[in-house]
């Protein structure tokens, strides 16, 4: 498949070196200027693009950027896209960083990017750490394999998408519609707590709407208030003590 990915980031990066080792041909765009753009995209095996190119001429397109940058993205960016092109957010919202969004009380956060691209999405890749995405990935069929899940209103986008997955080293879960993805939004027990495929089929049915958010800005704020940055292991001992209640 031909990908473009937007954002060059933790999971960005990741993403675009991993795709394309399996043989997929990848474009990646972020801000920086060209010259360092090229370097980062040369180190990922990928070929470097301008926003507006990143998009043209692609099977699929990865969105995997802060949640408060998609409102600077050109207007109409995917005008010109076909419909069947797939249209992926990696997207987490987090208020202190990104600001406070009435809209995000009566919608997923992936509804509301979807509203600002004015296209249709499949939700993947936001509930997982940077470091399980990079050093957990395991063959397929493999015991106790982490997985992820998806939510999308194109079933066969998702199925794609789940393959893409699949390349990564990871099993999914179908979390439903679009406007289900609240399921796996921070504050949820299907949020970044590495969970195989039957653990996260629960995680997502035991999710709570209404206490996801103070639970998200419970351990934003522990975090915050460390010393130094935690380190991945007690990153994911926090997420499953207050998400899931696991000591």
């Amino acid at each position: 498949m031909k990908i473009g990915i937007v954002g060059t980031g933790s999971i960005g990066s990741i993403l675009a070196e991993r795709l394309s080792q399996a043989g997929h041909h990848i474009k990646v765009t972020n801000t920086r200027a060209m010259p360092e753009l090229e370097k980062i995209a040369a180190s990922l095996g990928a070929t470097a693009a301008t926003i507006q190119d990143v998009v043209k001429d692609v099977d699929a397109i990865i969105f995997s950027m802060p949640f408060n940058a998609y409102k600077h993205l050109p207007k109409d960016l995917l005008k010109e896209v076909p419909q069947d092109v797939i249209v992926m957010d990696t997207s987490n919202y987090y208020p202190f960083r990104d600001g406070e969004i009435a809209e995000l009380e009566q919608m997923s956060e992936s509804e509301y990017i979807s509203g600002i691209l004015n296209r249709p999405l499949v939700k993947v890749f936001n509930n997982i750490l940077e470091y399980t995405l990079k050093h957990h990935g395991k063959a397929a069929g493999a015991n106790d394999r982490i997985a992820i899940s998806i939510a999308g209103d194109n079933e066969e986008h998702k199925k794609l998408v789940a393959q893409l997955v699949d390349l990564t080293g990871f099993d999914t879960v179908d979390a439903g519609k679009l406007a289900e993805s609240w399921k796996q939004q921070p504050g949820t027990p299907a949020y970044c707590t590495e969970l195989n495929e039957a653990e996260l089929k629960q995680a997502l049915a035991n999710a709570e709407k209404e206490k996801a958010p103070a639970i998200r800005d419970l351990i934003m704020d522990n975090l915050r208030s460390k010393s130094a940055w935690p380190s991945y292991e007690e990153i994911l001992a926090g997420n499953r003590l207050h998400q899931m209640g696991i000591k």
